[in-house]
């Protein structure tokens, strides 16, 4: 891979570096923000050759590389000056906002957290050959590992500014005032604090994270503030001074002891989940991480990560399960490359099998898995199973980093057992993977290779036979093909296929004869069955789930019969773009796998009533 030509055909398409306002990576993805996302051309991103996927998740553009990520992202920068200071956000759904500031704010400092959490089990497989912990060699890389987890304040107070807004500087310098020893000897002490009267609460906030991101986030109101009120000619004197002499005694009084509270909560909800029912969590990560992992949900639990992680050592949320779930897809791929006889998509999936089975997953699953829905059925099943072991026998990680093969060393710890359990749930994962991929997944992709010619002939011979079924657009607008639609459920057709269209009023109705199965409680999903057995889900919107059901009205409920062209839902087009969401209506066909194919009409102008695909 030329890392220097896959950086400039990115910067091509995303209006040049001048245009980033954010860029890093993680393990597999460029992830960026940008001035002017007109510029932003995503489908001919996609078919760049190196660039295994991109996609708008989180308010954040990522673009899918694989282990070479890094490369690229340094080529980026060396081609031009990147303005990364904050730029305010969009507005967008809470959820993906919310998304969107854990990402920006952990995925820095996690190669920290990494070194130091790899130094911890250096030193544990140290012990276990014999190295006394009372030598100075024991204790100086001890506290090493330990700066890593004690500063996180630090290092979070500068990763929120840059991406909340405020002076990095400023917000680090909060974070140096949790920790300043004066105070922590305040704490050890335990007597009574009062900043001007006000009680003064005494927590010790090292290794701390959700009391620094508040303080932060106060931060940006007020340096803004300050800057308002302060004369020009002292600006530079008065900002800082009133921004620190404001956010200090507001966080030391209400937002860290608050911060700390919510932190407490977290680790007591884990600890429960740990000690109560310890197998439920990693078996639903164990299942679901590669639908996570698909819509950028995974972010979300960064914050309870990095509380477990600080408050016990190690967590047990993300992964053991997410370990599974990486063999797994490695099991799947590697299947695939077995029984395949296309030669090129055999070293294609072997080559994403191995991959996977070191960590990165992204090949395997958008090369080999979410193509096949019955080989990702079977990463589920086996995720599940893998993940069940691994909850039952208390498996743990012991710090952050890519669940492999490769990275096994991240569940090493006092409990020897504890990498061996690991161990056993990936073995489970991957033979009930295998197995199930070979005698059922498999099947789905018999249209490969030498059998290829004979499964069309049968399909046309099929097609000829068959009844042809048109379904009808539900509303007004313009039709546009599935893989256009920014949401990889849809235009990866995991849902299933159909056709979406760009709504020019916000009346959907029925598209032919049938019963309504559903309405969500949302009301942006209506789910229809036809009187000739076609399922159909008729999705308003992308991420409009976050409305709640704002916006929308429903005519029909659950069991009513409608004929075509029946009014069933209305919604406020207007008011839903301007919340910051989507408004294309994705129409999918659920029972896909009952028919021999459904053919999407040409793009263009469509009327409610008139034919938007055909069903075979």
């Amino acid at each position: 891979m030329n890392h220097y030509e896959l950086a400039k055909e990115i910067l091509e398409h995303t209006g040049g570096s001048e245009n980033i306002t954010q860029l890093n990576n993680c393990a597999t993805r460029l992830r960026m923000n940008f001035k002017d996302e007109s510029k932003i051309d995503l489908n001919k991103i996609k078919q760049i050759n190196g660039v295994l996927g991109a996609a708008k998740k989180l308010g954040q553009y990522q673009i899918i590389i694989g282990t070479d990520v890094s490369n690229v992202c340094d080529e980026i920068r060396k081609m031009g000056q990147i303005d990364e200071s904050a730029v305010p956000m969009k507005r967008a759904g809470k959820l993906d906002t919310l998304m969107d500031i854990f990402a920006s704010i952990f995925t820095p400092v996690i190669p920290a957290i990494t070194a130091a959490g790899m130094i911890k089990a250096i030193l544990v497989i140290c012990v276990l050959l014999g190295m006394n912990k009372e030598s100075q060699v024991y204790s100086i890389l001890n506290f090493i590992a330990d700066a890593g987890f004690y500063f996180l304040p630090v290092m979070l107070a500068f990763s929120s500014a840059r991406k909340m807004g405020c002076n990095p500087y400023l917000a680090v310098m909060m974070g140096g005032i949790l920790l300043h020893p004066n105070f922590a000897k305040m704490v050890s002490a335990g007597d009574p604090v009062f900043f001007l009267g006000l009680p003064v609460k005494l927590v010790n906030y090292g290794s701390s994270v959700i009391p620094i991101i508040l303080a932060v986030w106060l931060m940006t109101y007020v340096e803004r503030f300050a800057d308002k009120i302060s004369p020009k000619p002292v600006k530079f004197l008065m900002k800082p001074v009133l921004t620190i002499l404001i956010v200090a005694p507001v966080v030391l009084i209400v937002l860290g002891p608050l911060g700390s509270y919510v932190g407490t909560v977290i680790a007591a909800v884990t600890d429960f989940l740990n000690s109560r029912v310890s197998w439920l969590v990693p078996m639903l990560m164990g299942a679901f991480m590669p639908l996570l992992v698909l819509t950028g949900m995974h972010w979300s639990f960064l914050p309870i990560l990095m509380t477990s992680y600080t408050t016990y050592g190690y967590e047990a949320v993300m992964g053991p399960g997410s370990l599974v779930s990486n063999i797994c897809q490695g099991a799947a791929a590697l299947c695939v490359a077995f029984k395949t006889k296309d030669r090129q998509f055999k070293q294609q999936a072997s080559s994403a099998g191995i991959t996977a089975l070191m960590g990165i997953t992204e090949p395997a699953m958008y090369g080999v898995t979410i193509k096949y829905k019955k080989v990702l059925v079977s990463v589920m099943l086996g995720g599940a199973a893998g993940g069940f072991y691994a909850g039952l026998m208390g498996v743990v990680r012991y710090t952050s980093g890519t669940p492999g093969l490769l990275s096994l060393p991240i569940f090493i710890g006092e409990n020897p057992m504890n990498v061996i359990h690991a161990l056993v749930s990936c073995t489970i994962g991957f033979c009930i993977t295998f197995v199930l991929t070979w005698f059922y997944g498999f099947k789905e992709l018999e249209k490969e290779g030498d059998r290829e010619q004979d499964k069309y002939s049968e399909a046309k011979e099929q097609v000829q036979k068959s009844k042809k079924i048109i379904i009808s657009s539900p509303v007004n607008g313009r039709k546009v093909n599935l893989s256009k639609v920014n949401d990889e459920t849809f235009a990866k057709e995991i849902a299933g296929k159909g056709m979406a269209v760009e709504p020019s009023d916000g009346r959907i109705t029925a598209p032919f004869d049938g019963e309504v199965v559903t309405v969500f409680r949302t009301k942006h999903v209506i789910g229809l069955r036809s009187s000739e057995g076609v399922e159909l889900m008729i999705h308003i919107g992308i991420d409009t789930v976050e409305l709640e059901g704002k916006h929308f009205t429903a005519y029909v409920t659950d069991g009513d019969v409608v004929k075509t062209g029946d009014l069933l839902m209305e919604f406020d087009k207007q008011a839903i773009e301007a919340a910051g969401y989507e408004t294309v209506v994705p129409v999918i066909v659920t029972n896909t796998g009952n028919y021999l194919d459904i053919i999407a009409s040409e793009e263009g102008t469509v009327e409610s009533g008139q034919p938007l695909f055909t069903v075979l």
